[in-house]
């Protein structure tokens, strides 16, 4: 089972967020539910990886118990959907939705973008540039920020 960046974010926003191994295991059950198919950690792992550079996928820390557990939540560019034969699988697993305090996730997300312009600036990366300009929109949206200065920053660097 290949699973796309908004599939990723549909399994991770039937919970409110999963943890990586968590979400393998989601997407194990739903592969397995669908005749018996299995998950390629490898490709996961990349798919994950791209996501969260697209930002459809974000990952945020948060305290449970004194401890610090991070959890992948659907990002600002992801349009959730489930994949087939995973909407049962909040029951197979039997973890609770999990509520996310949005400003604290919002300035997670903040942190990332302007990483994510930082390293694209410096690299003089024109096509990163560009998905980063079109994505600040879809943060803005998404959160509570403002990346006029980080655009600013992106406008300048394609001048």
């Amino acid at each position: 089972m290949n699973a796309t960046a908004d599939e990723l974010a549909g399994v991770v926003d039937l919970f409110g967020g999963l943890t990586r191994p968590e979400l393998e295991r989601a997407l194990s059950e739903a592969a397995f539910r669908a005749d018996g198919q299995s998950v390629d950690e490898s490709a996961l792992e990349a798919a994950i990886d791209d996501a969260l550079e697209s930002f459809a996928l974000v990952e945020y820390e948060r305290r449970v118990d004194d401890e610090r557990q991070s959890l992948l939540v659907a990002g600002p560019t992801a349009f959730p959907s489930v994949p087939d034969h995973a909407e049962d699988v909040p029951h197979i697993l039997d973890i609770d939705r999990r509520r996310l305090d949005r400003d604290a996730l919002g300035e997670r997300v903040y942190e990332q973008f302007v990483d994510a312009t930082e390293t694209a600036v410096d690299a003089d990366d024109d096509d990163r540039t560009r998905h980063l300009l079109d994505v600040s929109y879809d943060v803005e949206a998404w959160a509570p920020v403002d990346l006029a200065s980080e655009r600013d920053q992106l406008e300048a660097s394609l001048e």
